[in-house]
C-alpha cells in the first residue's frame, strides 16, 4: 500500500488575472499573499496595474458590440450556463468561501447556493427586462413611439470586500446580463472565490472579454477606472471610505460616467432591480403608424 509521503513540497499557487479570456499575469510582476481568516496561507495572487486595467478596458470594449447584440434570451441562456457550472465546482467554492470569510463549512456552502441561486434569477430577467423597463408611450399623432432599454456600455465594478461570492455575484449578473461588459476588482483579501469564477467563465459560454477579473487593490485601482473615459459606469461597491468614494466620483465625472455610489447592503437579501436599472439606458423611437 502506498503511504503518504510526508516530506512531499507544498504546491504554492499563485493565481493570475483573468482578462479577454484568458490568464495573463500582471504586466508589473506583482503578487501578494492570500492568507485565509486566521492567517494561514492559501495562495499567491497577482496584483494588477494600471496598464492591467487597461487591458482590460480595452478586452471589454472590444467584446461589447458582440455581446450587446445578442439575444436577451440567448445573454439568459449564458447566465444560467455559468450557474450550472458553479454547480459542479460547488465544493471548491464551499472550500474557498469558509476559508476566506472564517465560516463554517454548511455556511459557505449555504451562501454558495444563495450565489448559484442569484445567476439563475438574473438569467430569467433577461428577456422579461424590456417589458417591465421600456414602455409603448401615448402621443398625439399617427405614430408608434417605444422607448426601449439598452447597454450602457463597460462597467467598472469594485466588488464588496468582505462577501467574496455572493456579493461579488451581485454585482457582476445585473451588469452584464443586459448587454453591458464589465471590469471587475475582486476583494483585495478574499480574491479566491473571485479567482475561481474566472475559471467558470473560461469554461462556460462567456464570450472572452464581457467579465474581465482583476485581483489587487480597488484603492490602487479604482481611481485609474473612474477617470479611463471608455468606461461608462463604474459601481463603489467595494469602497468603505466616503471621501475615498467622493474623489472616485469626481475622477468619474470627467466623461459623465454613471456612479453607483457605496452604501451598506445586506447581499443575502433579494437584489431587486436596482443594480439591472443602473446600467441601462432608454432609447426612444418614433415611427409612422401603416408604414
Amino acid at each position: 500500500m502506498p503511504t503518504k509521503d510526508s516530506s512531499r513540497l507544498d504546491v504554492r499557487k499563485t493565481y493570475k488575472l483573468y482578462v479577454g479570456g484568458a490568464f495573463p499575469r500582471s504586466e508589473s510582476g506583482r503578487s501578494y499573499v492570500v492568507n485565509d481568516a486566521k492567517g494561514k496561507f492559501l495562495a499567491n495572487a497577482s496584483q494588477a496595474s494600471r496598464k492591467d486595467a487597461r487591458d482590460a478596458v480595452v478586452a471589454a470594449r472590444k467584446a461589447f458590440g458582440g455581446w450587446s447584440g445578442k439575444t436577451a434570451y440567448n445573454r439568459g441562456q449564458v447566465l444560467y450556463r455559468i450557474a450550472e457550472v458553479m454547480e459542479g465546482r460547488h465544493e471548491q467554492f464551499s472550500s474557498e468561501v469558509a476559508a476566506s470569510e472564517g465560516l463554517s463549512i454548511s455556511k459557505a456552502r449555504a451562501l454558495v447556493d444563495q450565489s448559484i441561486d442569484r445567476w439563475v434569477w438574473y438569467a430569467g430577467w433577461a428577456d422579461k427586462l424590456a417589458q417591465v423597463v421600456g414602455s409603448s408611450n401615448p402621443v398625439a399623432g399617427p405614430y408608434f413611439d417605444f422607448s426601449l432599454p439598452e447597454a450602457t456600455g463597460v462597467v467598472a465594478l469594485l466588488a464588496p470586500q468582505d462577501s467574496s461570492l455572493l456579493g461579488l455575484t451581485s454585482v457582476i449578473a445585473p451588469a452584464i446580463v443586459s448587454g453591458n461588459t464589465a471590469v471587475v476588482v475582486s476583494s483585495f483579501e478574499r480574491p479566491l472565490p473571485a479567482v475561481t469564477l474566472g475559471e467558470v467563465m473560461a469554461t462556460s459560454d462567456v464570450p472572452g472579454g464581457v467579465v474581465n477579473i482583476l485581483t489587487g487593490s480597488a484603492s490602487e485601482i479604482g481611481p485609474w477606472l473612474a477617470g479611463h473615459l471608455d468606461v461608462n459606469a463604474i459601481d463603489l461597491a467595494g469602497i468603505s471610505d466616503p471621501d475615498e468614494a467622493r474623489e472616485l466620483e469626481v475622477a468619474a465625472a470627467e466623461n459623465l460616467k454613471r456612479v453607483r455610489r457605496p452604501a451598506a447592503e445586506d447581499w443575502t437579501e433579494s437584489p431587486g432591480l436596482s443594480r439591472l436599472t443602473q446600467y441601462l439606458e432608454l432609447k426612444t423611437v418614433w415611427h409612422p403608424i401603416g408604414i
